[in-house]
């Protein structure tokens, strides 16, 4: 089969294009032929060393296919997606049926790809790190990006009145269309005034930053007393050890930094947040935007796209077929 590997971290130029056994399913485990794999933020820092991985690795962890060599529960033939499962950047997969979701068949292939595993950060990012209220003023870094989108949609639905920072007119376009209420340009404002001069003394009760490094001490500054930080990204780098004393300066703040893998770390887990968020698919409170879609041997141009951030929405790898 076809594969993305790495045998060392670094830039894009690391992902090559090679030829691998078809992998074997062990016990508990069924065999999906990928159709798409979602190219995301923790790709990159596994590639490029923020994260630690064994080499040579198999990136991606996140796509869409269809199972080839099932067990009772996932027949041959069944439509099926995955959120969290090494080595996605592949034609085939050996994955542990637990992880696997279902598809309902309203959902395509593509769009459970580009959705589930940014849908179901937005899902435990406004559920579980900080239970988003109707009335909440909420503050979104990166709103442009897959998981910017669907958190501004969400964050609406929900009731809450939602900032976001975005870099050009065109994201501030695609914001506004998601439903923010106010847009700011960080590259030609600064933000944290920018959100003082829009809440007044209020702050906010959130902010969501995916951004990190260059973002986190203005996120702590825009927050009304026992606000909660959310940091869920580092795209500008890796954010430094906090003192707990300036969470207490700043209004005795929450601040929680979550990942996905810990939210979805069992059976019961996954199917409770998959199915919340198929429904809200179904239910179309959550519209898609796909950024791009990249063939298997792309890989190295989706990486470099993403890590530019001037892309907008989800990137994909079609992995089944040439584009």
């Amino acid at each position: 089969m076809k594969a993305i590997q790495f045998l060392k971290q670094g830039g894009p130029e690391v992902l090559q294009l090679v030829d691998l056994p078809v992998p074997r399913p062990k016990e508990g485990e069924v065999l999906v032929k990928v159709d798409f794999a979602g190219v995301n933020f923790a790709d990159i820092y596994q590639r490029n060393g923020q994260n630690p991985v064994t080499l040579p690795s198999l990136p991606g962890a996140e796509g869409a296919g269809v199972v080839v060599d099932g067990n009772a529960t996932f027949a041959a033939g069944t439509r099926v997606a995955w959120l969290s499962q090494p080595g996605s950047y592949a034609e085939y997969l050996a994955i542990p049926a637990w992880k696997l979701i279902r598809l309902p068949s309203d959902i395509s292939n593509q769009q459970a790809a580009a959705a589930l595993l940014q849908a179901v950060t937005v899902q435990y990012l406004t559920e579980t790190s900080y239970h988003v209220q109707a009335g909440d003023r909420v503050l979104v870094h990166a709103g442009a990006g897959g998981v910017g989108l669907l958190l501004i949609q969400l964050l609406k639905h929900k009731g809450a009145t939602v900032l976001t920072t975005v870099s050009s007119a065109e994201k501030e376009t695609l914001v506004k269309n998601a439903g923010a209420d106010n847009v700011i340009r960080y590259t030609e404002t600064n933000f944290v005034e920018a959100v003082k001069e829009l809440m007044g003394q209020q702050g906010v009760h959130a902010v969501y930053d995916s951004v990190g490094l260059t973002t986190y001490l203005g996120s702590m500054a825009v927050l009304r007393p026992l606000g909660t930080l959310v940091l869920f990204g580092q795209s500008s780098g890796t954010v430094p050890a906090i003192d707990p004393m300036s969470l207490c300066r700043h209004g005795s703040l929450f601040f929680t930094r979550p990942t996905l893998a810990h939210h979805v770390a069992d059976a019961a887990s996954l199917t409770q947040r998959s199915q919340r968020v198929l429904g809200w698919l179904q239910q179309q409170v959550l519209q898609l935007r796909i950024g791009g879609i990249y063939a298997l041997g792309d890989a190295a141009k989706a990486h470099a796209d993403l890590e530019s951030r001037n892309t907008s929405g989800k990137l994909l790898l079609s992995v089944a077929a040439d584009i």
